[in-house]
């Protein structure tokens, strides 16, 4: 595929699922972003900065892959980042039909943009950022859904819960 492309996400903590993404991104587009969204309104377990930051150490693999930060309507940041294609996972009919609905939002505010979806790995496919967050609340071993690279950051983020 052509262009750049920007895997938006909230990545509250950045899972294996997640990564597998990226990197199947990374094998289609010549440029990837990975943007991690701003929500002031929602509460998340990991501020935007160590967002970012465990997921360019989970992504320095990559050398097509860079990652950053908005806030706002992704459209708006689509047309600051140069880009005009949005990456989105799939793991559920659930998840197909929240994504079809905000890729059919995002075509009518911009109608210039396109959205791939990608359906999850089987092997990865159950893993949220949820889960990960529940499993660690309760003492769980988190080391199958997390990248290694950021496993002891996460732990340590989510042990203060």
């Amino acid at each position: 595929m052509k262009g750049r492309c920007v895997y938006p996400g909230s990545f509250d903590p950045p899972t294996k699922g997640h990564l597998d993404l990226i990197e199947r991104g990374a094998n289609l587009f010549p440029e990837l972003i990975v943007a991690v969204l701003q929500n002031p309104a929602k509460k998340n377990a990991f501020t935007v900065e160590e967002r970012v930051e465990m997921l360019r150490r989970a992504c320095a693999h990559l050398p097509n892959v860079r990652v950053d930060a908005f806030g706002g309507l992704l459209v708006d940041y689509l047309r600051q980042a140069g880009a005009e294609t949005v990456l989105r996972g799939v793991r559920t009919v659930s998840d197909f039909e929240t994504e079809f609905q905000m890729a059919q939002i995002n075509r009518r505010l911009s109608p210039q943009v396109e959205t791939v979806l990608l359906p999850a790995s089987p092997e990865e496919g159950f893993v949220s950022s949820s889960a990960v967050r529940e499993i660690a609340h309760f003492g769980g071993d988190i080391a199958p859904f997390v990248p290694a690279e950021i496993l002891e950051h996460i732990k340590a983020g989510l042990s203060q819960d």
